[in-house]
């Protein structure tokens, strides 16, 4: 079972259980698939603990049926606007010989874990930004080079130990125990960013139903990561609002005829539509409906581009952003976020997935194939302390991996 990955993407609109078998080539096959409609969740955060139990259990129940393994242990998706970063530096004196080994970095990465935070948030992922050795920055991987002081720059993420630990229990009873939680953007980032991107500067921007997720990659490493409290249903609603409709008839209006660019519809283009009120449909002009979706998805987008700003990185993305979730799939949403981003943008999704795959070549569902992803390359790291930093302990594997191999996996996964 060691080659069999789990990850459960707990989203505002949908609960997706994937399991897969990580095959010689590293590729994932989808041996389970369990998709079932959120219920008591809203913006990324549980707010009816029962409901949401009972959907995860679904969608476990439903992937297990579909496989036939019975799951245990699961990497989790965390979003919710109570996710914050922080950037912290880590200082230790080389051990041994004066040469930087592996528990090195390991020390290092954990003093860089200690900044301070309130008792009532946790770390979720300590990634490293890069490393300085005697005063020599630039450096990507120490291990082998003769210093005497070595320093680690490092991406803190936390979040609500409150908001985690519900999660934790939703999934939970289900019977599953959480083995990591994973930020949706940086699941996201391992299927749909290229190395490329990820090398010369790229923001991944996963717009799901309840939360908007940011993830900053600068020279290969994540420098920045965050998470807007909007989405694909703040859309939904405004529809609602503005043409006068039930919430279902919006959705089904904004996927069907939706567009986020009035000046791309035509004139003369109409759908029907059942509006409060009225006994038999009626007919409504597009451009009205574009109009609404435009002005949301234009405020989505100038917020995301004032955290970028914020960030201070606005100047280090030549690769622009790379757009995934659910929403993405809008027309003209990327011809948008490129007029008011002035920055390159494309569309993502997970590709080439074997097996049960069917439904998942969509951007929707980047987040729950990068869980595996993740989850797969987790199994290939070779063991340390892993259990400590929030990996789940697992048997030594990949011995013959080459080390290049390891220090990509292990920079950018380390949480």
């Amino acid at each position: 079972m060691d080659d069999i990955v789990v990850g459960i993407d707990v989203g505002t609109t949908k609960v997706c259980t994937l399991v897969a078998r990580v095959e010689q080539d590293d590729s994932l096959r989808i041996m389970g698939v369990g998709i079932e409609p959120s219920e008591g969740i809203r913006k990324g955060v549980i707010v009816d603990l029962t409901s949401a139990s009972q959907a995860i259990t679904r969608s476990i129940v439903q992937a297990e049926q579909t496989s036939g393994l019975k799951i245990d242990s699961a990497l989790v998706s965390l979003a919710g606007a109570h996710v914050a970063s922080v950037n912290s530096r880590g200082v230790v004196a080389v051990s041994g010989y004066n040469t930087v080994d592996q528990s090195d970095i390991e020390r290092a990465m954990d003093a860089a874990r200690g900044v301070a935070i309130p008792n009532s948030r946790e770390i979720i992922h300590v990634i490293q930004r890069g490393f300085s050795l005697d005063g020599e920055d630039g450096i990507h991987q120490p291990v082998g080079m003769h210093g005497y002081r070595l320093e680690v720059e490092a991406h803190v993420i936390t979040a609500a130990t409150a908001t985690v630990e519900n999660l934790r229990q939703a999934v939970g009873a289900a019977g599953v125990h959480v083995a990591q939680f994973v930020l949706n953007p940086l699941a996201s980032a391992e299927v749909v960013l290229t190395d490329t991107e990820r090398n010369m500067g790229a923001v991944v921007c996963d717009i799901g139903g309840g939360t908007t997720d940011l993830a900053i990659y600068v020279n290969g490493d994540v420098w920045h990561t965050m998470v807007l409290a909007v989405g694909g249903n703040h859309i939904t609603q405004d529809i609602a609002h503005g043409l006068r409709l039930p919430l279902n008839e919006a959705e089904e209006a904004k996927k069907m005829h939706g567009h986020a660019l009035q000046s791309e519809v035509g004139l003369d283009e109409t759908f029907n539509i059942k509006p409060f009120g009225e006994e038999s449909p009626v007919r409504m002009n597009r451009r009205d409906l574009a109009l609404i979706i435009e002005a949301r998805v234009e405020e989505m987008f100038d917020l995301a581009l004032q955290e970028i700003k914020r960030s201070g990185y606005d100047g280090l993305l030549p690769a622009g952003m790379i757009l995934t979730g659910g929403t993405s799939l809008l027309p003209g949403i990327r011809q948008l976020a490129s007029k008011v981003l002035g920055m390159p943008v494309r569309t993502a999704q997970p590709e080439k997935l074997m097996g049960l795959a069917d439904k998942l070549n969509s951007p929707a569902y980047s987040t729950s194939v990068g869980l595996l992803t993740w989850a797969a390359a987790m199994q290939a790291l070779p063991m340390h302390d892993n259990s400590r930093k929030g990996h789940p302990p697992r048997q030594q594997k990949g011995e013959g991996k080459n080390w290049n191999t390891f220090k990509d996996l292990f920079g950018r996964l380390l949480p």
